[in-house]
């Protein structure tokens, strides 16, 4: 009777341990049976779910957390199925009060003194306040739906107003995809011109005879098809601003008819008589070198003067690496918006990934690349998987074919900076927005010093 009476009494002190040991721990943790039934949850999980310990246990666990993956792609699920475990994966659930709660979950088989699998275990760690400072970070380093914490671009924000104001011709030179147009907006919105229209011309998607017409319009009986008058962008901008973007690519003899309206305000429509007066503010851009093309004779001299009093010159996405993860975050929220997605950020092999990478699409590129991935990722993060097949390739070893290790994706990384930078380690450490002796550090850790 002794015996039978002290069996439940050690049985009930090593349950009041367990529920110690686990409530000491930060993270929600909760374990499940073979049935999938809860028959732990500690008190971090308690504060997480908005649920009390009474009425999870027993319960099975999707009913407990309804999270955004427990339909399709269980964390846990996964883990019992595979016997691998999962670390990280970025998810959201719906607590008590019906809120959604961002959280990261990790998991691990439950096994008995034979090594029989009996159930599950899962950690979790919520991540609002994190998402919360990441949204702040954003706000904070977001300038007219342009987005970068890089000093040159900080730079760049902060003169923007003033170039703005003084109602200056401006020039802005830079490569595909580093986001002229919008900085042209930007101009534009804060200018005194913000109640006129702005125009974009794509200077270089157009032959000549046409540019001209979209440019200054045209009468009718001008050219073939030409039946009525037709308003060109610059009647179309009067009182506002027009963007001529790729303003390198139009030929000599319309580089000239150009240079006229900067010169005196004035132009005369394809096939007209009458001199027009144009109010408009001219703000220009190009991907080509500008001053090369007047040395080489592609681009007048004097028009080259006339667009450039004010010179912008941004910077290409390789230059400004340390704005990429702010980027990455930027690009999923707006998809998850857009596609209804629950994309939580990427893998840490995929940031390394995208931090080598040179972008010669710059921005534009890696708003494509994010995009790519959500078309069969649904949930969770973005792994190598989900990246176009050029990237993929950079996280698969040449040697054996097989995925390379985080370790060796950050010496590829460093190897990567350092040569940019011409062995310069100061200069690689500004690039990455790390201080020197971080870098060296890792260097040293990771064999190459």
């Amino acid at each position: 009777m002794t015996i039978k009476r002290e069996k439940p009494r050690r049985k009930q002190r090593g349950a009041d341990c367990e529920d110690v040991i686990l409530d000491s721990i930060a993270e929600g943790v909760f374990t499940v049976d073979s049935d999938w039934r809860i028959q732990s949850f500690n008190r971090a999980a308690e504060e997480i779910t908005g649920t009390t310990r009474r009425d999870a246990i027993g319960r099975q666990c999707w009913d407990v957390f309804r999270a955004s993956i427990c339909e399709s792609a269980c964390a846990l699920r996964e883990t019992m199925e595979t016997g691998e475990r999962v670390v990280g994966r970025q998810v959201y659930i719906i607590n008590a009060e019906g809120e959604r709660v961002p959280i990261s979950v990790s998991t691990a088989l439950l096994k008995d003194d034979g090594g029989d699998v009996i159930g599950g275990v899962e950690t979790f760690r919520d991540l609002s306040v994190e998402q919360e400072l990441r949204r702040e970070l954003e706000r904070r380093y977001t300038f007219s739906d342009m987005i970068g914490r890089n000093d040159r671009i900080q730079e760049l924000f902060a003169m923007t107003p003033d170039i703005a104001e003084s109602g200056s011709t401006v020039l802005i030179q830079g490569e595909s995809g580093t986001g002229k147009e919008l900085l042209a907006l930007a101009i534009h919105s804060l200018s005194q011109r913000a109640n006129g229209p702005m125009v974009v011309v794509n200077c270089g998607a157009l032959p000549d005879t046409l540019l001209e017409s979209e440019l200054f319009g045209h009468k009718a009986g001008a050219f073939t098809d030409a039946k009525r008058d037709k308003l060109g962008r610059f009647a179309l901008a009067e009182g506002g601003t027009i963007f001529l973007d790729e303003i390198g690519d139009i030929s000599t003899a319309l580089q000239s008819k150009l240079l006229r309206v900067l010169e005196d305000g004035t132009y005369e429509p394809l096939g007209g008589t009458e001199t027009l007066t144009a109010d408009v503010r001219i703000v220009s851009a190009s991907n080509q070198n500008l001053a090369e093309l007047v040395e080489r004779g592609e681009f007048r001299q004097d028009l080259f003067y006339r667009i450039n009093v004010v010179t912008i010159v941004v910077p290409p996405l390789r230059e400004r690496r340390d704005d990429i993860p702010l980027l990455v975050d930027h690009f999923i929220a707006k998809f998850n918006s857009l596609r209804n997605r629950d994309v939580s950020g990427v893998s840490s092999s995929v940031m390394s990934i995208l931090m080598g990478h040179d972008f010669p699409g710059n921005i534009r590129e890696l708003q494509n690349i994010i995009e790519h991935a959500f078309v069969t990722c649904r949930s969770g993060q973005i792994g190598t998987s989900h990246l176009p097949a050029y990237l993929r390739s950079r996280g698969i070893s040449a040697e054996t074919g097989r995925p390379l290790s985080m370790e060796d994706l950050e010496r590829q990384f460093l190897v990567s900076a350092l040569e940019r930078n011409n062995g310069n380690r100061l200069a690689t450490a500004r690039e990455l927005a790390i201080h020197k002796t971080t870098l060296w550090r890792r260097m040293k850790r990771l064999g190459l010093l």
